[in-house]
């Protein structure tokens, strides 16, 4: 059971505000919440509920302003301060990152737009330009390897871009609104994609999303509403039962 595992993600009382006294605004109010290998976790809630801002501070992205956070059992973010120097380091380290506009670059062909994730992070051109190519047979657009962003349809650029998320091979995947720009038969594919990857690399993935064709393929909803958690749904995954 997941719950018997040791959390990929662990957030504990973290808090978020903007600006001070009347002008102050509470983004996050002590969200506490782990999240489990092989889990498929969605963020859901309105506009301003905080969703965002939880996603943001689990990628590293902003600034909590207090409480704790623990990634793949690292101690990042405790009493105020970041526990690592080197924040982009971090994220590549640990974090992959898929978004709703898949932000592939135009000038690049598909296997160039995986393996540039890879040179940013040390690796050699060839080496990097080798590991695009098996992430792209991995998720079935091996095919599309020399076709350019523009040549894409919107599924193949999102599994493009699932790809580089991929590239350095992280266990925790945050994806804001993957779906949202797609019909529902690729949104279909899309989520069985990241089911598939969170069973086979052990990982965990977190996304905000309002788009309720693919709630059946969460393990658990996590409702925000005004900067806290008010409410956790588990799911039946798309094929399976409770």
């Amino acid at each position: 059971m997941a719950q018997e595992r040791t959390p990929l993600v662990s957030v504990r009382g973290v808090s978020k505000h903007y600006g001070e006294g009347a002008a102050r605004v509470d983004a996050l109010k002590g969200v506490s919440i782990d999240i489990f290998p092989r889990e498929v976790v969605a963020l859901l809630g309105p506009s301003g509920s905080g969703k965002t801002t939880l996603l943001n501070v689990i990628g590293c992205i902003i600034d909590p302003s207090g409480g704790a956070l623990d990634l793949d059992g690292e101690r990042v973010f405790d009493n105020g301060k970041w526990l690592r120097d080197d924040l982009r380091r971090l994220r590549l380290e640990k974090i992959g990152f898929i978004f709703q506009a898949h932000n592939l670059l135009p000038f690049l062909d598909a296997t160039d737009n995986v393996a540039v994730a890879l040179e940013l992070a040390g690796h050699s051109q060839s080496a990097a330009r080798r590991r695009a190519v098996e992430l792209l047979d991995y998720l079935e657009i091996g095919h599309r390897r020399d076709a350019m962003p523009a040549k894409l349809s919107g599924g193949e650029a999102q599994r493009v871009a699932i790809a580089r998320a991929l590239a350095n091979s992280p266990r925790i995947i945050l994806a804001d609104e993957p779906t949202a720009a797609l019909d529902s038969k690729r949104a279909q594919i899309v989520m069985e994609l990241l089911r598939k990857l969170a069973a086979e690399q052990d990982a965990s993935i977190i996304a905000v999303t309002h788009d309720e064709k693919i709630f059946g393929y969460f393990d658990r909803v996590c409702h925000l509403r005004d900067g806290v958690i008010e409410e956790e749904t588990r799911v039946a995954p798309a094929g399976q039962s409770v």
